[in-house]
């Protein structure tokens, strides 16, 4: 049989083969394939559908998020108090006014949270943290279960859910009458997942001409990751109801930015730090 014989009888044959395994060698894989899972347990780890809201957002995200539920705060909270964010995918969301809100969290931490225990001892560590790094003077004093209060809140962007973080407000608690105040942590706002202090009211033996209040920005930014610090011309002394203060924004979500304050109230020697829009 010569070469060309076997050539042409070859290319059918080989196209025939070709074409059944078209046809049945895909279920002949998918047998063969089954066979290893069918009748076997697998295990896989998978996130609690509870957290199908919960989105990774970078500090300056954050910042903008707690900074726009805090200016809301007084108009969502009585409101939305029953409102959390592991319940977020059963809230109807149509029926809320506003676009953010602030509001108290009924539900233990999730596990990967500060807890109630926690949340006292982690707020010591990050203000002496805080004084290392001359954002706060070394007079304040640690904070204490028997003299705060320590509250779980959920800042939530209603219109888009997965925009949320939790947050502990520490405050001195006010069951004591004519409690001392002095060189105190009034009160402050507490990343619940990483236990940084965002905004807080301390009460200082400085002075504000003692104080370097870039400095003290430049440190704090950095103490949160945040970046793109820009300082604000203040044109309006008037804004805030002590002389004392500087303004800087920082990149927000998108176009927009977030404006933090860091002023100081004389006479009662209470130095601050605010995030506002």
């Amino acid at each position: 049989m010569s070469k060309k014989q076997i050539i042409n009888i070859g290319i059918p044959v080989i196209a025939v083969i070709i074409l059944l395994f078209a046809i049945w060698g895909p279920e002949q894989i998918a047998r063969y394939q089954d066979r290893g899972v069918l009748n076997r347990i697998t295990v896989k780890a998978v996130e609690n559908e509870s957290e199908g809201y919960r989105y990774s957002m970078n500090s300056n995200e954050k910042l903008y998020i707690l900074s726009k539920c805090l200016n809301n705060q007084a108009q969502q909270e009585s409101e939305l108090s029953s409102m959390t964010r592991l319940e977020s995918a059963d809230v109807d969301y149509e029926e809320l006014t506003g676009t953010y809100a602030l509001v108290i969290n009924r539900q233990e931490p999730s596990g990967k949270e500060i807890t109630a225990e926690q949340i006292y001892e982690i707020c010591d560590q990050e203000l002496e943290s805080l004084q290392k790094l001359g954002v706060l003077p070394q007079s304040v004093r640690a904070v204490s279960a028997s003299a705060y209060n320590a509250e779980l809140y959920s800042a939530i962007d209603v219109l888009e859910p997965r925009n949320n973080m939790v947050v502990w407000k520490v405050s001195l608690s006010t069951d004591v009458q004519n409690a001392d105040k002095a060189n105190r942590l009034i009160d402050a706002y507490i990343d619940a997942d990483t236990g940084k202090i965002y905004e807080f009211y301390v009460r200082t033996e400085g002075k504000w001409a003692d104080m370097q209040p870039d400095a003290i920005m430049e440190a704090w930014s950095g103490y949160l990751g945040l970046n793109g610090m820009e300082a604000l011309e203040v044109t309006n002394p008037l804004s805030e109801t002590t002389p004392y203060f500087e303004k800087y924004y920082f990149p927000g979500m998108g176009d927009a930015r977030t404006m933090v304050t860091l002023g100081f109230y004389e006479g009662i020697n209470e130095l601050f730090l605010k995030i506002e829009n």
